[in-house]
């Protein structure tokens, strides 16, 4: 269940409320008349199956509610009611199946966000990985893959996509190449200055890495597992199953690649710069084709689950019959 609060003026109010009752999956109804200050009007609250919040949120913003007053979501962790047990037995399909896309789209949007901190993270990580492809030390190069926050602008990229919003889109592509650029500059001078206090040197990179030779030698795995890393990343992100994204996270080879495309450029290794490049860009390639068509997939199929409850013997009307 979600906990949705709104603002809302007093000419709205009724027409709010009639929203809420007539959405299948809501309970716990409550109007506090005349309690907002800032903006002015009444507040209501409510509570919704995760399934029933994406149409309620749609029918907000249609008012324009959130043009002229707010509305608010929360998870809820716990609630105790029989009221709250029917609302989600009345709720079309199932809560982890449900994306709900303003929450989606707000949290890429943050995510994708090309700041000073989201730069340092992808530059440490980097330079991590730096030290890991160096030294041949395949747990410098996990770490370092969990350290990166380059899925953020990957997801904002593939929702952009689905949702057609080219803004979102254009600023995760931006932050995403921005941020790898700014990384690699900066691994470039870590490398070299490492190589000056005689910590690097050309031989370990030279020398063999049966441990990490992998980064600047793709092959088709490393498409192949772009691709379900990416598709269990999305899913990750669409079920708030936040802790499958460390897996993903470690999964993929994009902070390692750019890694050791940063310091062969410094020792003058073009071979291997470009063979990481390539792992780079297979890696980004993948997750971010896998992503898109996974958000279109579950945008497909969760329309049609409510399409197919709507038509159901005895669905009731304006939304989804009860669930089995």
């Amino acid at each position: 269940m979600l906990h949705v609060r709104m603002i809302t003026p007093a000419r709205l109010t009724d027409e709010v409320v009639a929203l809420a009752r007539r959405t299948v999956g809501t309970t716990h109804l409550a109007v506090l008349t005349g309690a907002a200050l800032d903006p002015p009007g009444d507040v209501v609250l409510c509570d919704v199956a995760r399934e029933s919040a994406d149409e309620l949120l749609a029918e907000l913003r249609a008012l324009g509610l959130d043009d002229v007053g707010s509305i608010t979501v929360e998870g809820i962790d716990l609630t105790l009611s029989r009221s709250a047990d029917r609302a989600e037995e009345e709720a079309p399909g199932e809560g982890a199946d449900a994306v709900i896309w303003e929450q989606l789209t707000e949290a890429t949007h943050e995510e994708s966000t090309l700041s000073i901190t989201y730069l340092t993270f992808l530059a440490l990580a980097t330079m991590i990985a730096a030290c890991g492809v160096v030294l041949d030390n395949a747990i410098l190069i996990v770490g370092a893959m969990a350290v990166g926050p380059e899925f953020g602008p990957l997801a904002g990229v593939c929702t952009g996509l689905v949702q057609r919003a080219p803004r979102l889109a254009a600023r995760s592509l931006i932050a995403l190449l921005v941020g790898f650029a700014v990384a690699m500059a900066a691994t470039t001078l870590f490398s070299l200055t490492m190589d000056a206090l005689g910590q690097f040197d050309r031989a370990m990179l030279e020398n063999p890495r049966p441990n990490t030779s992998f980064i600047w030698q793709p092959d088709p795995f490393s498409f192949v597992v772009a691709v379900l890393a990416g598709i269990a990343g999305v899913l990750s992100l669409t079920s708030a199953k936040s802790g499958a994204l460390v897996g993903v996270a470690i999964s993929v080879t994009t902070v390692p690649a750019a890694a050791n495309a940063a310091v062969a450029l410094g020792y003058g290794e073009f071979a291997q710069m470009w063979g990481s490049a390539e792992q780079l860009l297979l890696n980004l390639a993948g997750i971010m084709v896998a992503g898109t068509l996974t958000l279109t997939a579950q945008k497909l199929l969760w329309r049609t689950q409510q399409g197919r409850m709507l038509r159901s013997p005895g669905a009731p009307s304006g939304s989804a019959r009860r669930k089995n």
